[in-house]
């Protein structure tokens, strides 16, 4: 089709299929990291428009988590998955100086790099090893990334690691994670819970959204 997209059945009526929606369909429908990254790659320049046409609320929730329970100049911060920075330019505008950047799209860091926001940018695959040391971030925000299909909690180990003692994470994720593979193993991890959102959803105009929700974790 063209850029007009196409249309699908769904539930009892049809249903315009933009090109975003197709991105995103691509993107949890990828097999591997490399073909993850190549379809954000191309989603790069349109993915914000859709994300608020959609009414995307990760980024919103996750900042709110994030100012209060980080002290405002808290530094540095690790935004996992930042994609084309969301997160980081709201971060930044609520008072934390020094954010670094984590993607696996450098289509979507390219986005991100140009609002001038982070101290750095880093290529990474979560669930694998990260490129930083123990105990380097004051704090590490995850928004959007958690999902079944995609990126799941074998990701929180590494992020744990590179979080100072003390430190705050802020993540946002499925229900079905939560209920499946984090509620009650919070010992396991070496992590308490702060606080927790009832479920949401993260993107009330996507008809196949399901819930969500937001947690801030502490490292002992």
């Amino acid at each position: 089709m063209t850029g007009q997209g196409r249309s699908a059945f769904i539930g009892m009526g049809w249903v315009a299929m933009t090109n975003e929606d197709n991105h995103l369909q691509a993107v949890y429908g990828a097999q591997s990291p490399d073909e993850i990254a190549r379809h954000y790659d191309l989603w790069s320049d349109g993915y914000e428009g859709y994300m608020a046409r959609v009414g995307y609320r990760h980024p919103a929730i996750a900042t709110a988590l994030c100012a209060r329970h980080l002290p405002s100049g808290a530094a540095p911060l690790l935004d996992a998955g930042a994609g084309t920075g969301l997160v980081g330019e709201w971060l930044h505008l609520i008072g934390y100086p020094t954010i670094e950047a984590l993607d696996i799209s450098e289509g979507m860091m390219e986005v991100a790099r140009a609002k001038g926001v982070y101290a750095a940018l880093h290529r990474g695959v979560l669930g694998e090893r990260l490129p930083f040391g123990d105990a380097h971030f004051a704090g590490v925000v995850c928004a959007g990334v958690l999902t079944t299909g995609h990126v799941g909690v074998e990701a929180l180990p590494e992020l744990i690691r590179c979080t100072k003692p003390g430190g705050v994470l802020v993540l946002t994720l499925k229900e079905t994670l939560w209920d499946e593979a984090l509620s009650g193993g919070l010992t396991d991890l070496n992590v308490t819970l702060l606080d927790t959102t009832p479920p949401y959803l993260s993107m009330p105009g996507e008809a196949a959204a399901t819930p969500s929700r937001a947690v801030a974790l502490r490292k002992p």
